[in-house]
């Protein structure tokens, strides 16, 4: 390497007629053919090893001329215009060389052939890499020895590598990385050619005087010196590569440096583990494990997974193991998708080849996993969930057995426990489709889980419990889904792909198996769970995954009435909604026309309704015939129509072709609505919430605002006025009984949830669900128009503290409100902030403290409410002129007690009305500041104190405009152009009429120029 960092001046070859030898231009390529290195490269035409070998020719013939090719070769590569002559080569350092072809680089542009795109230079890329493999192959036998081609490229690669220009840098330490690895192939067979020749030597050697021959004796100790010395020489040149290139390369800035470091140090330790798989060379993928860019730590991950992969390496990567283990696991839960899939198949490769280099912890961090939304980290924690509960041995033993006491009847146990054990309900379908890839054999295996969940445990056999049953049940059910669709669960991949022809044939099979298995279990599983809801709710989704044309083919009719039969008990026996749900989609599926089925469900159907019809016709009867009933029979009454015929019903009756009016359910409906409204219960409902513990409540809740929704004045629309009669107004009382239930009820700070219900995640999840059901409950109603848009600023004030709950209910809420009433919903945006703001003056007096945090969450709730007024600024011009003007008329409202020399109470409102003032037009502005003046005294003009700095701000946000709309105060808004203001009618209130004489609305103009 001294050699050839200090080269001397070299004497000029004869090179006669300036051709190089095998035949190329040297210099400008001019003509159709390539010229130099670079551009047969690049073209790919020729085979390299032809490239390869005439350069090699080139280099018997000239040495000089031929390394300034391959040099000129390396610069070009980079993107470097300049060329390296001969005279340079000679007689310049490379330090000089490098540092005059920096000053000849074209700055102009940051592209260079390994980063330009496009499939010409990703070809340029692979032949780049595929050269300096063949050169170091057909030079392997002598010219890598002669102590000058390889210190010259290895000298130049040094220092390109350590150039400031990216350029250089990134070129030659692919081109470094690359040839290392040829010279570790190099070193691996040196190796094995001395292993051979050394057991040559000892054989020839323990033979008898006689038999022993002198001269082979001497020529195999003379092959394995000359072996041994060009091992030594490869050691050094790899040595002087890794240590001059790649120890300062790995930390690059470039991220793609790092990359190529880490892939190649990897392919090092695979091809040869003898020299580099210990703790020297390990430490550097260990430490860039923590690489802050995507795609390094993925190479560090996939040159670990080719380590981990051979079983007969973990002796010499234990200690690393032992190291960087925890980081490696902490991977699985990488922010980048893509990395912690890599992560979790390379902890599941570590588990393979050592089952203790894994604690409990390590794995329980990746078992839960095979419950994430990105289906590829599930999967492969499938994967790893699968190898971990699979015991060869014990499944070797249990081997000839079947069933319940097969390998499989264990696995299904431990998956049922795994399940349960995780406390993830509802996520049944997840689990099933991460173990789908890895596990189809178990979870395909319904025999055994039939027998599992029908026959009784043998002696000594552990009984599966009633959670373990529901568990096993919801699982059997997801499997069944799994087989028969083909495709994963809602929130897994990005839609249904289209099946290749074998994937069709095994869906085909797999709906056939699990129809053949299902329609003879299934009433004897219904029959015996019939009085469990949860159970039967599950069992009766799996009709719906049948060939159904196996009733008839199969002659299997009998199965289909015990089906029926089952179904008929449950409807009588449950009210539960998801029950009667359940039943009212099976006999839809069952009833479908292109089935010869068809007429036998339908009459069973048509009997069941019958008689259920019948039950309430004579219910309502004997309630009518009662002069006085009691509230909770009447709430009974509500609760039965609601479940059984709201939910169970309809959806039973769901097609067109079906028709309602042969059962006559609207009269007795009608009489039962008029008959509490006589008795005046259905304003006992909200007292209701009121009276009953929490879970009853809010049920009350729900049935009154699906009562007012389904009795509202939407009932009318579309030519049926003749269901006026049948509308219902809510009046204010009720509004504001509900919108109290809803406060209290679902904006419930957290530290109080958390003594309520302690630290069961489960529960306070679930409480959440339930609590953003009736926040959308009551919301719906606003939307609608059933409750005043108003009550919503009690719901919109709290949109900032309330955001990970609630944030998107209350949006969207705002968004139908603002498509239904542009104005009457800026008007509620303004009077949430009022509401805040008044709260605040009650708790802090009326000094307030304008940089509290209180001010500023006031501020901010603000700005998010300006935001969503979008960019429209002409739709909205009426609606934000009319803001401005509340919040004036709020900020004005009283004046301060102490005289007119103190500013009005209010006045730091306008502080928050700055955030609207960049909605405004200019022209808007104008208006808006000419309303504001009529409320200003001279003196208040000329005062300059902080108290007056809200006036001084949105005085400010108003007169100036433009990209230069800034405020010269602390309390400034930015600006942004906004509406205009227009006259425009309101539209006609529906079945009531607005507060404050607001059924026809005035202009904002004429208010302004009346006040």
């Amino acid at each position: 390497m001294q050699q050839a960092s200090n080269k001397k001046a070299r004497k000029s070859p004869v090179d006669k007629g300036g051709r190089r030898p095998n035949g190329m231009a040297q210099q400008n390529g001019e003509g159709g053919d390539p010229s130099t290195l670079f551009e047969v490269v690049k073209m790919g035409k020729s085979a390299m090893q032809s490239v390869v070998d005439d350069w090699i020719e080139s280099y018997k013939q000239d040495r000089d001329m031929a390394l300034l090719d391959l040099i000129n070769f390396f610069i070009q590569c980079s993107g470097c215009k300049g060329t390296v002559r001969i005279e340079m080569f000679r007689n310049m350092q490379n330090a000089e060389i490098i540092r005059k072809m920096t000053e000849e680089f074209d700055e102009d542009s940051g592209d260079y052939p390994l980063t330009i795109a496009g499939p010409q230079w990703k070809k340029f890329r692979y032949n780049f890499c595929e050269f300096i493999g063949v050169l170091i192959r057909q030079c392997q036998y002598s010219i890598i020895y002669d102590e000058y081609m390889m210190d010259t490229v290895i000298s130049l690669l040094t220092g390109l590598s350590d150039s400031q220009v990216r350029a250089f840098r990134h070129t030659s330490t692919l081109a470094a990385m690359k040839l290392m690895t040829a010279l570790v192939n190099v070193a691996l067979n040196l190796s094995i050619n001395q292993d051979n020749t050394q057991r040559q030597y000892e054989a020839e050697r323990n033979k008898v005087a006689g038999k022993r021959a002198t001269d082979k004796l001497e020529l195999l100790l003379e092959k394995r010196k000359e072996l041994q010395e060009n091992q030594d020489e490869i050691e050094n040149m790899m040595n002087s590569i890794f240590k001059g290139i790649f120890v300062h390369r790995y930390r690059d800035a470039i991220a793609e440096i790092r990359a190529i470091c880490i892939e190649e140090i990897g392919v090092w330790m695979k091809l040869y583990s003898d020299a580099f798989l210990n703790d020297s060379y390990l430490k550097y993928v260990g430490w860039t494990l923590h690489d802050r860019v995507r795609e390094v730590r993925l190479k560090c991950l996939k040159a670990l997974q080719t380590l981990y992969t051979n079983r007969g390496l973990f002796p010499k990567l234990e200690l690393f193991t032992n190291r960087f283990k925890d980081r490696i696991v902490s991977m699985t839960l990488d922010k980048e998708y893509d990395v912690a899939v890599e992560a979790i198949r390379l902890v599941t490769l570590i588990l393979h080849g050592s089952e203790d280099a894994l604690s409990n912890e390590d794995c329980e961090n990746v078992y839960h996993l095979v419950y994430s939304a990105h289906r590829p980290v599930a999967v492969a924690a499938g994967e790893f969930l699968h190898r971990n509960r699979h015991d060869p041995q014990a499944e070797e033993a249990l081997a000839k057995r079947r069933g319940r006491n097969s390998p499989n009847g264990n696995l299904i146990r431990m998956l049922v426990l795994f399940f349960l054990e995780s406390e993830l309900h509802e996520h049944a379908a997840y689990l099933v489709d991460s173990l789908w890839d890895s596990s189809q054999e178990l979870l395909k295996d319904w025999d055994c889980m039939i027998e599992l969940l029908l026959e009784e445990p043998v002696q000594g056999e552990e009984v599966l419990g009633d959670r373990h049953e529901s568990a096993l049940i919801e699982l059997m059910v997801c499997t069944i889904r799994q087989a028969a669709e083909a495709h994963p669960p809602v929130g897994r991949g990005t839609g249904k792909r289209v099946l290749t022809a074998k994937e069709k044939k095994t869906q085909v099979d797999d709906k056939n198996k699990l129809t053949e298995h299902f329609i003879i279990a299934l009433p004897m599983l219904l029959s015996k769970y019939q009085a469990d809801a949860e159970k039967v709710a599950n069992l009766l989704q799996i009709p719906q995954y049948f060939d159904l044309e196996v009733y008839s083919s199969g002659r299997m009719e009998k199965h289909l009435d015990a089906l029926l039969k089952q179904i008929r008990v449950v409807v009588e026996k449950h009210t539960e909604t998801e029950v009667l749900e359940a039943c009212s989609k099976t006999y839809s599926i069952l009833c479908s026309e292109e089935y010869t089925i068809m007429n036998r469900v339908d009459i069973a159907r048509s009997q069941l309704i019958d008689e259920l019809t019948d039950r309430f016709s004579h219910s309502v009867e004997d309630l009518a015939l009662k002069s006085f009933f009691s509230f909770k029979a009447y709430y009974s009454f509500w609760c039965f129509i609601k479940t059984l015929f709201l939910d169970s019903l309809f959806l039973y009756l769901h097609s067109s072709a079906h028709d309602l009016t042969k059962w006559d359910l609207f009269k007795n409906c009608y009489r039962l609505l008029k008959m509490g409204i006589e008795q005046g219960y259905l304003k006992c409902l909200v007292i209701y919430l009121f009276i009953f513990a929490s879970s009853m409540s809010s049920q009350a809740f729900m049935l009154l605002c699906d009562l007012l929704m389904i009795f509202s004045h939407q009932l009318t629309t579309g030519s049926r006025e003749a269901l006026q009669p049948l509308v219902f107004n809510p009046d204010n009382t009720l509004q504001s009984e509900l919108l109290t239930f809803v406060l209290d009820h679902v904006f419930i700070d957290q530290d109080d949830e958390n003594q309520s219900m302690g630290e069961d995640e489960a529960n306070k999840i679930e409480a959440l669900h339930k609590r953003r059901n009736l926040l959308a409950a009551f919301s719906k109603l606003i939307i609608y128009d059933i409750v005043d848009m108003p009550a919503a600023a009690d719901i919109f004030k709290h949109y900032m503290k309330y955001y990970n709950d609630y944030g998107d209910i209350i949006k969207e809420t705002l968004s139908k409100t603002r498509q239904t009433d542009k104005i009457q919903c800026a008007k509620t945006l303004i009077l949430s902030l009022q509401q805040l703001f008044n709260e605040l003056v009650q708790d802090q007096g009326p000094n307030l403290d304008r940089t509290s945090s209180h001010v500023s969450g006031i501020k901010e709730l603000a700005r998010r409410f300006a935001l969503t007024f979008g960019l429209d600024q002409i739709k909205t011009r009426e609606a934000v002129a009319t803001l401005h003007k509340d919040g004036i008329d709020f900020a004005f409202k009283f004046p301060n007690p102490k005289g007119a020399e103190y500013p009005p109470p209010n006045l730091a409102f306008l502080e928050v009305l700055c955030e609207f003032s960049s909605k405004l037009l200019r022209q808007d502005k104008k208006t808006v500041h000419s309303y504001l003046e009529k409320f200003m005294t001279e003196y208040m003009m000329e005062r300059r104190e902080d108290v007056w700095l809200p006036l001084i701000a949105y005085r400010n946000s108003l007169l100036t405009g433009g990209d230069e709309d800034r405020m010269s105060v602390t309390t400034g808004s930015t600006t942004s152009r906004a509406s205009t203001v227009r006259s425009k009618r309101g539209r006609p209130p529906l079945h009531k009429k607005r507060p404050d004489g607001e059924a026809q609305r005035t202009s904002f103009y004429v208010l302004y120029r009346s006040s």
